[in-house]
Formats: C-alpha cells, structure tokens, sequence
C-alpha cells in the first residue's frame, strides 16, 4: 500500500478514538486493514480505469465491531487520492440517518481527513416545483374534456381540504424553511397527494423546466450530490441507476467505490428490482382511454405539428391489437384460477418451474412486439412535446399546450414501458443449466365485486445480474453485515450475490462477552409449532409466567400477523395494557412510545414481525427480553422461492437445506441480536419452538447463535 495513505489511515483511526475516550477494537482494525488493503491493491490504467480483476471484498462483523469507522477510514482516503467518488449504500432509513447524523459528521470532526458527504435520493423523493404551483393554481383556464378525462384516469387529483397544506409547502419552499425533500416534512402527506406533486424522469423537462436553474429540490440535491466525496444511497437507488445503464443518478460505476452495508438484503433487493408484474383490466383501461381520446389529441396537437400528427396516426395499429389480444388472453388466463380455492390468500396460480405454455408463450412474444412499438411511438411524442417547451428550439407545438399534455401521455409512456418488461420476461426462453424465471398469476378481488388478474414474473437469483451490471463495472466494493454468513459459511452469499471463488470473505467476532451478557434459552413452554393452537396456549403460558412484572421490557417476534393477534386477544387484562402491537403504530412511533413507558419506570411489551427483527437499536434498560415465538423460515407457498426449489431439486439438491435452514439462520442471528447492542446490557433471549432440539438441524443453527449461556428444558 502507497506509505502515505497508510500513515494518513493510521493516524485518522488514532485520531478517533482518542477524540472519542475509546480503545481500539481488535476486529475493527482488522477490518480497516483489511479492506484499505484490498482497495489500494487495485490497478488502474492511464485513463484511471481498473485494471485488476481482484475488487470485491466481504467481510462480516459482530455487532459492536464498529464496522461502519472501519469501512469510512479504509475507504475514503483512498477513493480520494485516486480521485473516485465512494458510495455507501444502506438498506434501512435507520442506519442511513446514523451516518449522516453521527457517524460522518464524527469522523469530520475528530479526524483531519477533509471530505464533503451528501444524501442521494430518487426523483420521486423530492417535490417537483411545477407540480406543486399547478397544484396550487385556482385560476387554470377551463381545460378541454379530453384532458380531463386523462388528468381524471391517470393522475390523483387533490381534495379542496388539502389547499392549505399545499399553501403551506410552496411557502415553506419558497422561504427556504423546507428543501422540497418529502422524507424532511413533519407531518406525512398520503401518497395520493405526494404523487400529484412529484415527477419522474419521464414526466420531468430538465433544463426546459423554469424552475431547474435554482427552484428545483431534485436537481439541486443532485448539484450538491455531484460535488460529494462520499455519497449515502440505498440499495434499491443503487439498482435504479444501474438498470438505467450506471452513471444516470449516481456516479457511474467505473469512477467509484462502493460500500453496501447490511449487504445481506442485496441479493434479495436485486431480484425484487429486476422482477416486473402487469394487471390486465387496469392496463385495458388505459389503453382504451388512449385509443378514445387519439382524435381529439390529434386535433390539438397535430393541427401545428406535422410530426406529430403522424406519430399520434401511428398509435391506432397497436392500440387495436393490444385491446383485442389482452382481452382474448384475459380470459383464457381467468380459466386458471377459477379453479383455485376460494380462499382469497391462495388466488395464485404458480407455473411450475416457471414453464409457460406454448400458446402463453407465443401470445407473449406477439405482445413484446406491441408494446414495444407503443412505447417507440411514445417515447417520440414526449420528447417532442419536451422539445415544445426549451426555448431555445423552434418548435410549431405551442408551448404552454405542450406543457398541458406532456406529463399525461410521459405516464403512459412509463406503464407501456413496465408492460414490455413484463412480456418481455414472460417471452424470454430460460437457458438452460440455468436458474429459470419465476412466473405466476394472482387473482386480485376489488372493490363493488371487480376483479382483475395480474402477471408476474421475476428471477429466482440475481447472482448473474448482480455479477454483469456491478461487480464486473465498478472500480472496487465492499458487502459488510453482522450477517453475512449461513451456518458459519459464506456459501450463501457467494452464490446469491454472484461473487466469485476467489472473492476474499472474512469474519470478524464481536467483542462482546455473550456468556456474561445473556442467556440464550428454551424453555418448557416450547412445543413444535406445527401444533397451532397448541403453540399459541404455550406462548400465552410463557408470558403470564415470565413476563408480567413490573421491569420488563420485551420484544416479543412473531412469524405470522394471525398469530400476533391471536396472542394479543388472549392476554390476560393486565399484560394486554402494557403491550403494544405493530398493528397499533408505525414502527417508529411503536419504539418511541416503547422507550418512553421504560423512561417513565414503567412495563412495556412490543410484539412485532419480522421488520422488528433487525435494524432497530434499543440498548441498556429499553430491552432485556427478546421472545421469538417461533424458528423464522420462510412461508412456503412463495412463487419466488418455490421456483427456486423446484430447479435446486431437479438439479439433485436440497432446497429444504440450501434455502430454507441458510435463510432462517441469518434471520434466527439478526433476532438475537437485538438484545445486546452495547458492552454493559445484560438480557434473555427466549425460543419458543422446540424443533431447534429435535430436528436435525436444530445443531446447526443452535451453532450459529451468539456464544450466549445456554439454558435448555
């Protein structure tokens, strides 16, 4: 490594911890050896671009390791001498708020590294300037029945109540007392609201926006975001950007350095961003409204533009087509689930191994074709209708009438696009050798007796969009978690996320004495929770016994919403009093009033799913009890995970032991976790199913745990 960076990384991390009394970590420096080694080892060319193909390193790190110091100090002196931008993307608000309100303005404070930092976020998270005076606008001219009838079908309108609020905002965004960020408002506005007041980049005129030199939040964030050293994501803006071919809203990939903490949920973000789903009665409605409104549009628009008058002519091939192939696919698609059960939860028709059929197949491919020329047809129109509204073009479109359509024919314009890649997944023949394509179709009952059928279809992995779209672009990357292993193994990991044989994995151990600080135990009460009703009487048993008392402060986790309130409805008067559900409050909100009953020395239960089984942090006095009801493996009726079972079986494995008991170690380890988050707490982790004891691979993830003190009955 290059001595200077070295020596400036060294004295960095000594410069921390004396600024903040701490001693060092025996992991965490490790860990900063490790990664700023694996990056500085990097080779680049002339031109900057790496040349090496050794850039991924993964590294999982105990709770308390302090992995986040770990990966900044390695990281940033780095990407800033070699002049590249360093990405720390996150799956959770939680930790992303920790960065930007702790741990960066920490290490700008206490460290002489010199570095600016900025939150990145999608278009869709900021309040479109436009939007909002459109909004607020009492005065519109009376506007023709056609583009009602569009603004009625495809855009919210908001209620009269919600005028001062909007009043509120343009003043709050006009003063500067707001930045037009939706995630800094007091008070949330319902998505109906947000969405009339928001863009998209389809929708969105860039430079041809009045607003775009100094009025709009997007686009200034994005300035601030461009002259960043390090810039704050998710996974899933990561993904976006990629998908959009790299470089569109974050950094491209070849000039960066990227850090994905609780890199665990990246596989399984990737294959929800990569998956595409199309509801045919609302795809029928829209097409319909286009294909009865074209003359009118024509007369409008057409009148004046010459091109757009052919384009607009062009849309009735395809509108023709697709109104009559849908509708004739609808109803022999119908016919599948007709057969089904009843029972709403189980309207879903799974083909198995992902397999079409031939004429399913064959209609899909026809459907490509369609919309994919709808889509070019367009895609044409908005640009030109975009082009109307620079002023520096000559255009014959008037510009104000433009600006009227624009946005409307951009929405249709996005829904054509998502439907292609619906069909286009559906048309798609699967290699072969490799994992197939989940494919499947739910039933959806609506409101007044409606129904509508929706088509999905999503990849089962994403190792190999994962390997081609970024660990084969980007210039370096770190995947970090407490959890990153599955009994003990990085195997999970490697094939999910597309790593290769040679890609370093290392682990770190916590430094926290888990024999002294817990205890890890299965009571008498456990039983197999297969026996329902049984299962539930035990928990109820346990609670009455072990926590009705005056100090607790439990987390009680739950697999199943049904079972959750079942518990709930059985509690004994006084325990329900004291015990909040996550069907009561907002996540957050349910914590805040958690920790306020403990500051006020009173009891205070949570029962939570599994969103409360990570990424929340309630350390000392506010949690001393974690109660998992039952081993967290997946539901089994998931078409995702079922087509990945399928070819894991025919391919001579177990899906059972590579799926199911991997998955449910991580998510069994990151419950467990919630208890000790710091040195000095001391608490119980309590398991209520007694197949960790009697099935065969209880062991393994018995072994998997936390060295807590064990205490088995």
């Amino acid at each position: 490594m290059n001595p200077q960076w070295q020596a400036q990384i060294q004295q960095a991390y000594r410069d921390f911890l004396a600024g903040r009394g701490a001693k060092a970590r025996r992991g965490q420096a490790h860990m900063i050896a490790d990664i700023a080694k694996s990056f500085a080892a990097i080779t680049e060319d002339d031109e900057g671009r790496r040349t090496s193909q050794q850039q991924l390193i993964a590294i999982e790190a105990g709770t308390g390791t302090g992995k986040t110091l770990a990966y900044l100090l390695a990281t940033l002196p780095i990407a800033q001498a070699r002049e590249k931008k360093l990405v720390v993307a996150t799956a959770t608000i939680a930790l992303q708020e920790q960065l930007l309100l702790r741990d960066l303005p920490d290490l700008a404070k206490l460290t002489s590294i010199k570095f600016t930092y900025a939150l990145a976020k999608g278009r869709g998270r900021y309040v479109c300037t436009a939007q909002l005076i459109k909004a607020l606008d009492k005065n519109q001219p009376e506007e023709d029945e056609t583009l009602d009838l569009f603004q009625a079908e495809l855009m919210k309108q908001t209620s009269s109540s919600e005028q001062d609020r909007l009043e509120k905002l343009a003043e709050d965004l006009s003063s500067g007392a707001w930045d037009g960020d939706r995630d800094a408002l007091k008070e949330n506005l319902p998505n109906e609201v947000w969405e009339r007041l928001t863009t998209d980049h389809q929708r969105c005129t860039n430079r041809r926006c009045p607003h775009f030199t100094g009025a709009c939040p997007f686009f200034n964030a994005r300035r601030a975001m461009e002259q960043a050293d390090l810039i704050v994501a998710n996974h899933d803006l990561v993904l976006a950007d990629l998908a959009l071919g790299g470089g569109v809203i974050l950094p491209p990939p070849e000039q960066t350095y990227y850090v994905f903490d609780e890199a665990h949920h990246l596989p399984d973000k990737a294959i929800n961003h990569f998956a595409a789903n199309f509801r045919f009665n609302a795809a029928l409605n829209w097409l319909r409204l286009l294909k009865k409104s074209q003359p009118e549009v024509l007369k409008k628009l057409g009148a004046t533009s010459p091109t757009a008058a052919s384009l607009l002519k062009q849309l009735n091939a395809p509108l023709e087509i697709l109104e009559r192939d849908l509708g004739a696919l609808y109803s022999q698609l119908y016919e599948l689930v007709e057969t089904l059960p009843r029972d709403p939860r189980l309207a879903v028709y799974r083909w198995p191994k992902g397999v079409l059929s031939p004429n399913l197949q064959a209609f899909s491919e026809q459907l490509v074709i369609h919309f994919a020329t709808l889509c070019r047809i367009l895609e044409s129109l908005v640009n030109l209708l975009k082009e109307a509204q620079d002023p520096e073009k000559n255009s014959s479109i008037d510009a104000e009438l433009a600006g009227e359509w624009q946005p409307l024919l951009a929405v249709l314009l996005t829904r054509s696009q998502s439907a292609h890649q619906l069909w286009m997944l559906c048309a798609q023949q699967d290699p072969p050798n490799q994992a197939p394509l989940a494919r499947w179709l739910v039933k959806h009952s609506l409101n007044e007796g409606d129904e509508d059928l929706e088509l999905c279809a999503s990849p089962v992995t994403a190792a190999g969009d994962l390997a081609y779209r970024l660990w084969s672009r980007c210039y370096g990357a770190t995947l970090t978690s407490a959890t990153l292993t599955a009994l003990g193994k990085f195997d999970r990991l490697r094939q999910r996320a597309g790593l290769t044989a040679g890609t370093p994995c290392k682990a770190y151990q916590s430094p926290f004495n888990y024999q002294e600080l817990g205890v890890f135990e299965v009571p008498k009460q456990a039983c197999d929770p297969s026996q329902a009703e049984a299962h539930t009487d035990a928990i109820l048993d346990y609670m009455q016994e072990y926590l009705d008392h005056p100090e607790v402060a439990a987390l009680v986790l739950f697999s199943s919403r049904r079972q959750m309130n079942e518990v709930y409805d059985g509690l004994a008067t006084q325990l329900r009093k004291i015990t909040l559900t996550q069907d009561m409050l907002s996540k957050n909100r349910l914590i805040e009033k958690h920790r306020q009953r403990i500051d006020e020395e009173k009891p205070s239960i949570i029962f939570g799913l599994a969103s409360l089984a990570e990424g929340i942090d309630m350390p000392g006095k506010y949690l001393t009890h974690v109660v998992i009801v039952r081993l967290p493996f997946s539901t089994p009726d998931d078409p995702v995970d079922a087509t990945l079972a399928e070819w894991i079986e025919a391919s001579g494995g177990n899906p059972f032991m590579q799926i199911s008991v991997p998955d449910a170690s991580i998510r069994l380890v990151q419950a467990c976790g919630r208890l000790i988050r710091t040195e000095q707490d001391i608490g119980r982790v309590t398991l209520l199913d007694r197949r960790i004891l009697t099935k065969r691979y209880g062991s393994q993830l018995l072994n998997s745990l936390p060295p807590f003190r064990r205490e088995i009955n």
